[in-house]
């Protein structure tokens, strides 16, 4: 139970990006993460490729909803990097650009097809892409 077994959540990547990304916020600009093609970073922001920047976005929209207090951890979205291990994730102004940027798509379709059957719960803002824009 809980945000760090939800489906949603997870998706695979190399094990050397994931610990490049740490607890860092999603922001542009960087240098080039070794191993990641599209990949920057910099001290205080990580930024994935250009094909997957649409996905992070919604499934950050995701979380930040689906996950409040009374939780085991009550997930929130902001405009600022820097977080930490806070349980706030930014920078929301450019996850939603991102999200307009990157559409959502047939493989991202798909999985929440998939999730649905195995979790029980769909990611509204695959199925509805506008509410993120309503929302935030």
């Amino acid at each position: 139970m809980g945000p760090g077994t939800d489906i949603h959540h997870l998706r695979p990547t190399y094990v050397q990006v994931n610990t490049s990304r740490g607890n860092l916020d999603f922001d542009n600009g960087g240098s080039p993460v070794k191993g990641c093609e599209g990949c920057k970073k910099d001290s205080d922001s990580f930024e994935p490729p250009d094909r997957v920047k649409g996905d992070v976005a919604r499934i950050l929209f995701y979380m930040a909803t689906r996950y409040e207090e009374g939780d085991r951890v009550n997930l929130e979205l902001n405009d600022k990097v820097n977080n930490g291990s806070n349980p706030y994730h930014g920078k929301l102004s450019v996850l939603l650009k991102w999200h307009e940027q990157d559409p959502v798509d047939d493989f991202e379709r798909n999985r929440n097809d998939v999730i649905k059957k195995w979790q029980g719960n769909r990611n509204p803002f695959i199925d509805y892409p506008e509410w993120a824009e309503e929302i935030w």
